[in-house]
């Protein structure tokens, strides 16, 4: 507090204009983390010397959003908040059907990254800046190469909608972390890791999910009619709810939506229906 007296002091006794402009932002940057909790404490000083950087979640560029869900995502690896499976040729496979699904998405540009977690619950998420997820036990629920595909489009429609982005900013705003200059980028990230791992998604954002997804499963040539049979699947089994669905809007509801958006004459047309073929694909999960 002291020494931001003082510099109170120096701009106002120089009086030269250009340093007007500089004690704005000052000033911003010390009230911004002024306002922080004790959870998410930093020291001011040391963050004005590092360049930290303000995120304004509301006008976010694609840039700062990639650069985002890859801090998020080396978060995630580092504290072994997940494991990824390593097999080459699954991680491959996946990559091929989720940068077919991008290529035809509403974000096109954003440079995807298509991930297998080495986790046996079935279960998928995403995160922004074109960063998916999917574990290994929703591979193997999966009877086909569509099923398989309606979930990563479904993952994709999240990002094209941005909505961990909206999240977060209704986290950061819950706790009082947002001040108007913006969000600091570690906070962002430690909150991205905290919703990455327990699916907040809203009955809104997983219908809009739905139906993003539904059209881009369709423009790449996938019958669309996985995406329901995919679901139903879930729904019918016994035990547990699958992880996917634990937090999600009632799945019938879902499936009614999706059925309502597919021409029953073409529900069925289209690639990835062979199951012989995806059992060879994923042979080593089994």
């Amino acid at each position: 507090m002291l020494v931001f007296t003082k510099l109170l002091s120096f701009f106002w006794c120089s009086r030269k204009p250009w340093l007007y402009g500089l004690l704005s932002v000052v000033t911003a940057v010390f009230l911004c983390f002024g306002s922080l909790k004790p959870g998410y404490s930093f020291d001011w000083q040391d963050l004005i010397y590092r360049g930290v950087q303000i995120l304004q979640l509301s006008t976010i560029s694609d840039e700062q959003e990639v650069t985002l869900g890859q801090q998020i995502n080396q978060q995630l690896i580092e504290g072994e908040q997940i494991k990824l499976y390593s097999n080459p040729r699954i991680n491959a496979y996946l990559n091929q059907i989720g940068q077919r699904l991008a290529s035809n998405s509403d974000r096109p540009e954003l440079p995807y990254t298509f991930q297998v977690v080495d986790d046996k619950s079935i279960n998928a998420f995403a995160t922004m800046g074109g960063m998916v997820y999917i574990h290994t036990g929703l591979m193997v629920a999966a009877d086909n190469e569509a099923e398989l595909a309606s979930v990563v489009a479904h993952e994709i429609g999240h990002i094209v909608g941005r909505h961990a982005l909206e999240h977060m900013r209704q986290r950061a705003l819950a706790e009082g972390l947002l001040s108007a200059t913006g969000l600091d980028q570690e906070t962002a990230v430690q909150i991205g890791v905290e919703l990455a791992l327990h699916l907040p998604n809203s009955r809104d954002d997983e219908l809009e999910a739905d139906q993003l997804g539904l059209a881009n499963l369709i423009r790449t040539g996938y019958a669309p009619v996985a995406m329901v049979t995919f679901m139903e699947k879930l729904q019918q089994q016994g035990g547990a709810t699958p992880t996917i669905l634990s937090t999600h809007p009632a799945t019938s509801d879902r499936i009614l939506a999706l059925q309502q958006a597919i021409d029953p004459d073409t529900a069925d047309v289209g690639e990835g229906l062979n199951s012989q073929a995806y059992q060879k694909f994923i042979r080593s999960l089994l």
